[in-house]
């Protein structure tokens, strides 16, 4: 009789042993290679579960870029000119053509058009113009076609602003 409970207490303790903590431990793993490849099975379901966060945070993001695109106007080249949104500068930096920036003169940053291009700007909200040269790159910025500098922005009242819809004809080489 003793030794059909010492088996009964044997297998008790085996099957205890195998479905306890250790044995979960060992079945939360999943590993086919070497041990750096092995992953548990928790971090993956945490890491699909970011994943799905990640996804919803992207369609949110996405929807908002999608209103935003309603109500920035793109660069498009139309009637002998472009049209877009425009920024202004005043920082003292150097400049793609070589020198310093300087605020008080009327130039510009184009992305494409050469040095030396004299361009008009013209301020689409109140109509107001001004001529500038091209002497350096930019704007770095989605939507902006565009940066003049401080004296070209207080010459077509985009200062108060600081970002306005403009056309820009070019009007020849400086």
């Amino acid at each position: 009789m003793r030794s059909i409970v010492c088996a009964a207490l044997a297998a008790l303790t085996l099957s205890l042993i195998e479905t306890g903590p250790a044995a979960a431990a060992a079945s939360a793993y999943e590993c086919m290679g070497p041990a750096a490849s092995c992953v548990s099975a928790t971090t993956k379901r945490v890491k699909a579960r970011h994943a799905t966060k990640a996804a919803k945070s992207y369609r949110k993001i996405a929807s908002s870029k999608a209103l935003k695109k309603r109500h920035v106007a793109k660069p498009s080249y139309s009637g002998g000119g472009y049209s877009g949104l425009a920024s202004y500068y005043w920082q003292p930096q150097r400049v793609a053509s070589g020198g310093w920036f300087n605020p008080n003169a009327l130039t510009a940053a184009h992305k494409t058009l050469p040095f030396g291009t004299r361009v008009l700007v013209t301020n689409r909200s109140n109509g107001r113009s001004v001529a500038v040269t091209i002497n350096d790159r930019g704007p770095y910025v989605r939507g902006r076609v565009i940066d003049l500098s401080s004296r070209a922005a207080g010459e077509i009242g985009m200062k108060g602003a600081g970002i306005v819809p403009v056309s820009i004809s070019v009007i020849g080489r400086g």
